[in-house]
């Protein structure tokens, strides 16, 4: 199983909220996820992130690949 931290898009229209989660790379976007590592608020004043850093550092460490958002988001390099 290939595992991909990824964005799952939240919110109604026009009013995104995110949720930072683990989840196959086969599952839909917002479909079934094996863990909620964070969330991001881009509509915040200041866009806000919060992440459980040992949660990825754990998920990292499986060998999950962050997509190229969550990288920028999480300054993974």
């Amino acid at each position: 199983m290939a595992v991909v931290i990824r964005l799952s898009r939240q919110g109604s229209k026009k009013r995104p909220f995110y949720r930072i989660v683990a989840a196959d790379r086969r599952e839909k976007r917002d479909g079934r996820f094996l863990e909620l590592l964070g969330t991001y608020n881009p509509k915040a004043s200041e866009s806000k992130t919060t992440v459980a850093p040992e949660r990825l550092a754990y998920w990292l460490s499986k060998g999950a690949q962050p997509s190229e958002t969550v990288a920028k988001l999480c300054q993974l390099g």
